[in-house]
């Protein structure tokens, strides 16, 4: 890759700057500030309207086709809009689960009547998309998933239960990994499906969090259905589409993963007058190097996509620097406000964000594949270090000890 920014990335940019600088105080804009100590929902509902705005206009998904309502550019492209709308407090990634993940799933397995039917309103933030993967028995083992999907006719029938699942309770839309043959192996016995959130077999209780907030929830699902035409990728074809998912979920999380940014922090150190103290300067040194290794990591990944090629370890490397970048930067805002750093009300300085996000930054460890998994695939797939004993990959997952097959 080329990171020299060609004639045509200035121009893009320029055209971007432009827009952004048109619209960042037109109504939508102004109205999708995040507030300190928001809730989720709230945040997203005023959202809508901004989402709109970047879709009318070909901001809100810049990488998918033309046809999908994209610009069909390349990854560098979005990365210079995001980059832009930052600078402007502007965010791009509020309903990120659609437009980052399912979105590039649906165009890479799905059929027509699939993308016709799910991307536009998906694109527009008409209807939001929650994540249905993560159990209390398969987190970093994603495959050993226990929730079933029983063909009735033209329809499936899903029952178990997931975990960790963010915005399921304002969600319309949830991709859902779904066991659908315990006769083979784990991996090759999963189905990808489409599911509706707002039926009666679907039951979403939230779960409160060291900040206070329920960003994420538990679904209960209990009878609950799916038609055919919403099986994503083939049946038995879900762990394919899954790894597609996962590594956008990974480039995602390392190019922005939410909450204060790093011009955020710079703003922090200036505003406090800590810029003169060498550690905070060596600290913003340190954090604007891992930012932009970072970027150059989202790039590869997103550049391999755009290519058609499958997903690299390149995106684990990716999630562990995200996780390692958010804990530093999360120390050094908290040692630069000092007494403050403890609050965490709206009330507070710099609206108790720092906090909430030093509170936070732990978990990054753990969505989207834990540390642990990541390391595994690196060393597997980039330093050829011989792969970790599995004993059940061949054996059919009915015969695998656990929980949920001890009946």
């Amino acid at each position: 890759m080329d990171f020299d920014e060609s004639p045509d990335e200035a121009g893009f940019r320029a055209e971007a700057v432009a827009w952004l600088d048109e619209h960042r105080s037109s109504p939508e804009a102004l109205r999708v500030r995040r507030r300190p100590g928001e809730d989720d929902a709230a945040f997203v509902e005023r959202a809508r309207p901004w989402q709109a705005l970047l879709a009318d206009h070909g901001w809100a998904a810049i990488t998918w086709p033309e046809t999908y309502g994209g610009r069909g550019a390349p990854p560098a492209y979005a990365a210079i809009f995001s980059e832009e709308a930052a600078k402007r407090s502007l965010p791009t990634s509020p309903f990120v689960v659609g437009t980052g993940m399912a979105g590039p799933t649906i165009i890479t397995h799905g059929d027509a009547d699939q993308l016709a039917r799910y991307l536009p309103p998906m694109l527009r933030g008409d209807e939001v998309w929650c994540q249905l993967f993560s159990e209390t028995g398969a987190g970093s083992d994603l495959a050993g998933l226990a929730t079933r999907a029983v063909r009735d006719g033209n329809e499936w029938v899903i029952d178990g239960q997931k975990v960790w699942t963010s915005g399921a309770h304002y969600s319309d839309y949830g991709i859902l990994l779904a066991r659908t043959d315990p006769n083979v192996p784990k991996h090759r016995g999963i189905t990808y499906f489409l599911i509706d959130m707002h039926q009666p077999g679907v039951e979403i209780r939230p779960l409160r969090q060291i900040t206070g907030a329920s960003h994420f929830s538990e679904v209960f699902l209990t009878g609950a259905r799916v038609p055919n035409d919403a099986v994503l990728g083939g049946v038995g074809g879900g762990w394919a589409a899954a790894m597609t998912t996962l590594a956008n979920e990974r480039t995602f999380m390392g190019g922005h993963g939410g909450g204060p940014g790093l011009a955020d922090l710079f703003g922090l150190a200036r505003r406090s007058g800590a810029t003169a103290e060498p550690r905070v300067r060596q600290g913003l040194a340190a954090a604007h190097s891992r930012a932009q290794i970072m970027n150059y990591l989202g790039m590869q990944a997103r550049t391999a996509a755009a290519k058609g090629q499958p997903p690299g370890p390149g995106t684990s490397a990716l999630k562990l620097m995200a996780a390692q970048h958010r804990k530093r930067n999360a120390d050094l805002a908290l040692a630069i406000e000092g007494a403050a750093g403890m609050l965490a009300a709206a009330s507070a300085p710099e609206g108790g964000q720092w906090q909430q996000y030093f509170l936070s930054a732990p978990s990054i460890r753990i969505a989207g594949g834990s540390d642990e998994i990541q390391r595994n695939i690196m060393g597997e797939r980039v330093l050829g270090l011989p792969p970790e004993a599995r004993q059940d990959k061949h054996v059919p997952f009915r015969d695998v000890p656990t929980s949920a097959n001890r009946g």
